[in-house]
């Protein structure tokens, strides 16, 4: 049995979903904070963002109907956070940019991990650097490796605008990846 088959048996009437959260927060919280962290570009927002997400879960627990992954489902509740997060007037005013650590897999030598850890960096600092309709489809097609179809759910767009950003992303991060090497 597949985990979103496992999640949808316990929504039943009468279970605990406290235990349920709970998973649900082991299993997605750090793709939360972490979706949260790449669209607002904050730590603090992205603290925030996640503990109202997973209030807005447990709320709606039982209104999940299964059309998408739960994943899917819990990202796009993050993303509408994030996005009014975005809209609000604070952050229009005052905007803070938090350095974003970004850890590369292990290596054999330290040099390797060195290296790999600055291109890291590099590459997602440059992401960082896309407007959000592009940053928001990059992340979730290469960081939380979402099939189009559920980034089109989570996102609330046809699959072909997916594409469509998903292909002008990459020419953008091209490019600016090209300028970096030529020192431009």
């Amino acid at each position: 049995m597949d985990v979103e088959k496992q999640y949808i048996q316990y929504l039943a009437p009468g279970f605990d979903r406290g235990l349920v959260l709970e998973d649900l927060m082991t299993t997605y919280g750090e793709d939360v904070w972490n979706f949260a962290f790449f669209l607002t570009r904050r730590a603090d927002a992205a603290d925030d963002i996640s503990q109202d997400v997973f209030l807005i879960v447990f709320n709606r627990l039982y209104t999940f109907r299964g059309e998408c992954s739960i994943k899917s489902w819990i990202l796009s509740i993050t993303r509408n956070k994030a996005l009014n997060y975005l809209k609000s007037a604070f952050i229009r005013k005052v905007t803070l940019i938090d350095t974003m650590l970004y850890s590369s897999g292990r290596s054999p030598s330290a040099e390797q991990v060195v290296l790999d850890h600055m291109s890291s960096i590099a590459v997602w600092n440059h992401v960082m650097k896309l407007p959000l309709k592009f940053r928001e489809v990059i992340i979730l097609d290469y960081h939380f490796e979402l099939p189009v179809s559920e980034i089109a759910a989570a996102l609330q767009i046809s699959e072909g605008t997916v594409k469509s950003r998903l292909h002008r992303a990459k020419k953008k991060m091209t490019v600016l990846l090209d300028r970096e090497q030529e020192g431009v």
